[in-house]
């Protein structure tokens, strides 16, 4: 099931209801299929929403091999990729966006960032491309795009395009 929506002022947001991890795993294959050049996302949800259940299935539809290991203690996991490099990171544990200058992050190689708690490090963070939230219902997710740039609001469109032609099967 897929809902766009578009409202006057507003930016155009979409959807979807994930039923179970393997609808997970496919829409971050979705992502990582519609995604442009560069791009830097906002992951929001509750702790246990599957933010890191997307990024993983994310990664490894980008050709990431070997372990991809979640942030949470690190900060920080970085993963090679075809055009530069992925960032993934969780800053639920920092206190102060300020903190975000001892991890090196302003690399000019980064084609992929995935932030977890984006909230966090608010003002120190390069401006989302899009914005994915994520919450429990039920057994399974709702998720929701919101672009928060041109860019993001084309790619939202490949989403939608792709998962309404049944490519992705995961709404």
């Amino acid at each position: 099931m897929t809902e766009a929506s578009i409202q006057a002022g507003a930016a155009p947001t979409s959807r979807y209801f994930l039923v179970d991890a393997d609808a997970t795993d496919q829409f971050g294959r979705e992502l990582a299929a519609a995604q442009p050049v560069t791009a830097v996302v906002h992951l929001q949800g509750e702790l246990g929403a599957g933010k890191s259940t997307l990024a993983r299935a994310w990664l490894r539809a980008l050709g990431v091999t070997g372990p991809i290991r979640s942030p949470t203690y690190t900060l920080v996991e970085r993963y090679p990729l075809d055009g530069g490099e992925a960032l993934h990171l969780d800053l639920y544990r920092i206190g102060d966006a300020g903190e975000l200058e001892f991890l090196g992050l302003d690399e000019a190689d980064v084609a992929l960032w995935l932030i977890e708690w984006p909230e966090r490090g608010s003002g120190a963070l390069p401006r989302p491309d899009l914005t994915i939230e994520l919450a429990v219902e039920g057994d399974g997710r709702t998720l929701q795009l919101t672009p928060g740039t041109p860019a993001g609001r084309d790619w939202i469109g490949r989403v939608d395009v792709a998962v309404q032609h049944g490519e992705g099967g995961s709404a």
